[in-house]
């Protein structure tokens, strides 16, 4: 698939995103279950709204792939934190190239638009312990792609907060940036150590993705807030605290596009908190109760069409709150709250339903 990072696909994006559905009603069995009990016929798809959603769970209820289990080059896992490992999402795939190559493009484009000589320093789990981790085996390419050193200094579940300070000298004394990569969860962990000690200035032209929520973890913090103990702690700018968002259930990401505003890379984004999603990735908003899609500006449901999503589902129903900007940008407004929508609970209930 040739895109453009202008922001302008090479292909027309409904036909492929109707190509692609036409082909996994015929190859991943809930997809077509879904389509066929909601009455959607995919020869008769005419835009991307059109394609009937896959929501998250059926990911943790049934396999969602165009292939056999003997073809999987790689299945990635969400971390069952809330449910427990037996309730895991699992996502096959048949080959990660694609996936890294959208992941490398969109990442360089928000994360390290003027050089690639930063050094990383990540809080997540190495992908040796977390070989099923999206996430992990995302900023493992990150490594590969970045010519700056690196540490890892999150294993077997705990903080190296020594071997932090040591890093961020090194960076220093070599005046060298760094991309610190972290869970929302180990950057509170590594704040809440902070508190009360001189801050770990990391060098100019730094930068921090956080990423991640706090599901089944004892202490929350709001994004605001969490970007505020960065500031305080790491000395990095607010500007330069670049959030990520992306799932196990994806095969695409969307950033903060604060950074390359602040670096002069390009235009500054409606709101230090919007998101923005690569050309091959389409975020709609729906109403919770019918998934019909709202009008822009008003908060809806997050339906995401991932043309990269192409051995599993390419349109994914999400439970997360969004709002979109009127230049495309998106607002993300937490998990939607109490029980799950009425409309995904319907999707999933005929997901389960007999062959008729």
């Amino acid at each position: 698939m040739a895109t453009a990072l202008n922001g302008a696909p090479a292909e027309d994006f409904d036909s492929l995103a109707i190509a692609i559905a036409r082909f996994q009603h015929q190859t991943v069995e809930p997809v077509a279950r879904l389509a066929t009990n909601r009455g959607v016929a995919p020869d008769r798809l005419t835009s991307a709204a059109d394609i009937v959603a896959l929501p998250c769970d059926t990911f943790r209820l049934r396999r969602v792939a165009a292939h056999e289990p003997a073809a999987d080059g790689r299945v990635f896992r969400s971390s069952g934190t809330t449910r427990g490992a037996a309730q895991r999402s699992a996502h096959p795939f048949r080959s990660t190239d694609t996936y890294t190559r959208g992941a490398l493009l969109w990442a360089q484009r928000w994360l390290w638009p003027d050089r690639e000589d930063l050094r990383l320093i990540s809080l997540v789990a190495p992908e040796d312990e977390a070989p099923d981790s999206s996430l992990s085996f995302m900023v493992a390419r990150f490594d590969e792609a970045l010519t700056g050193p690196s540490s890892w200094l999150y294993r077997n579940g705990r903080l190296d907060r020594d071997g932090l300070v040591a890093a961020c000298a090194a960076a220093t004394a070599a005046r060298q940036p760094v991309l610190l990569a972290a869970t929302a969860f180990a950057l509170v962990h590594l704040c809440d150590a902070l508190d009360g000690r001189p801050p770990i200035a990391l060098p100019p032209g730094s930068r921090v993705m956080p990423t991640g929520g706090f599901k089944g973890q004892s202490r929350e913090v709001a994004p605001a807030e969490l970007g505020a103990l960065i500031t305080a702690r790491l000395a990095v700018p607010a500007e330069h605290i670049v959030g990520e968002y992306g799932m196990t259930e994806l095969s695409s990401q969307l950033y903060q596009g604060s950074l390359r505003a602040a670096l002069g890379c390009g235009p500054a984004p409606p709101s230090h908190t919007a998101y923005l999603a690569p050309p091959w990735l389409r975020v709609i908003a729906v109403d919770p109760t019918t998934l019909e899609p709202v009008t822009p500006g008003v908060a809806g449901l997050g339906r995401l069409i991932d043309l990269a999503n192409v051995d599993s589902s390419v349109a994914i129903q999400t439970e997360d709150r969004v709002r979109q900007h009127p230049d495309g940008s998106i607002e993300l407004l937490g998990r939607a709250t109490g029980a799950t929508p009425r409309g995904c609970s319907l999707s999933t209930e005929h997901l389960l339903e007999p062959d008729p």
